[in-house]
């Protein structure tokens, strides 16, 4: 048997998800000869840079330098962390935007920072196992679903295999621009989005029943309805992190938000920048849950940026 030559002992990255809405930074410790991940530091900003982005399919000049701001603090963040080395992939808004070379190149110029724009079958899949990465008794079977601000992904597989994934274009913001005009939303803008979400879902979850019993979640809309569930004003991500956020959970915060207007959900906790897509969000994971048949989802903080740090591992161990 050939023995694996590890060129590194230890090698400190830093993975930045660049969302529709949020920009994710996960600084960690990679170690090739354990196979380990080890979490260094984590921030989340709201950038929204894909505000009318489904309309406009053009990113503008506000949010590119809103993203621009953002990753010179993650350079900063990184350079004192000592990071060797920043990964950035930017995720449905970038897709889109007819500019998106543009924003790239521009991006890296002011930061620095080389964006990629990845796929939504390569975001699903790195996804897939970002979301379950360092977990125990992880079931044979399991189904992530991935909420964004612009796409929802929802995979299927095992610990060692992706079978199946879809990348759909229904997201927070996306779907909140196209249908909402104001919140709470009229019944009318509400059954119009419902009716969208439905179509999209249900010509796409048959490959996903086998495993509907074991779903994971990731993303902003499910760690914040994990927040409110648990009656949490602030987020705490050691009780977001695995839990299980139950079918009637998601109901119940959604006809609260059905009710309320943007003030309102912000009483309730849920940060700026977040609040005023977040019914949306729910409405989303609500028919998602309904319509496959999930009584409980379990929460991961992880997502995208952790199966970012994989592949990197992968790579150090010669895998890839």
């Amino acid at each position: 048997m050939a023995l694996k030559l590890y060129t590194t002992t230890m090698k400190r990255v830093s993975c930045i998800d660049i969302g529709t809405n949020t920009a994710l930074l996960l600084i960690a410790d990679l170690k090739p000869k354990s196979g380990t991940i080890n979490p260094v530091y984590h921030q989340q900003t709201i950038v929204r840079l894909g505000k009318n982005v489904d309309a406009e399919k053009i990113i503008d000049q506000a949010a590119l330098q809103r993203l621009i701001n953002c990753l010179s603090e993650y350079r900063r963040i990184s350079d004192e962390h000592d990071a060797e080395e920043i990964i950035a992939a930017g995720t449905s808004a970038l897709r889109d935007a007819k500019n998106h070379l543009e924003i790239i190149n521009e991006v890296a110029s002011k930061t620095g920072i080389t964006i990629q724009c990845i796929a939504g079958k390569e975001e699903a899949e790195l996804t897939f196992f970002g979301a379950v990465a360092g977990m125990t008794n992880i079931p044979e079977l399991y189904t992530v679903i991935d909420i964004g601000g612009g796409s929802t992904e929802i995979s299927i597989g095992s610990a060692t295999a992706l079978e199946e994934s879809v990348s759909l274009d229904i997201g927070s913001v996306r779907l909140t621009e196209r249908f909402f005009t104001t919140l709470p939303p009229p019944q009318q803008e509400l059954d119009a989005a419902k009716k969208s979400i439905n179509e999209l879902l249900t010509s796409n979850l048959l490959p996903f029943f086998a495993a509907r019993e074991h779903v994971y979640g990731v993303a902003g809309t499910l760690t914040t309805i994990a927040q409110f569930a648990q009656g949490m004003k602030h987020f705490d991500a050691l009780k977001v992190h695995d839990y299980p956020l139950s079918f009637q959970e998601v109901h119940d915060f959604l006809e609260t938000l059905k009710e309320s207007n943007l003030e309102q959900i912000v009483r309730l906790g849920i940060p700026d920048g977040r609040a005023d897509v977040i019914t949306m969000g729910t409405l989303i994971l609500h028919q998602f849950m309904r319509l496959l048949g999930v009584a409980e989802i379990r929460v991961s903080i992880q997502g995208l940026r952790f199966g970012m740090a994989q592949k990197e591992l992968l790579r150090l161990q010669g895998n890839i």
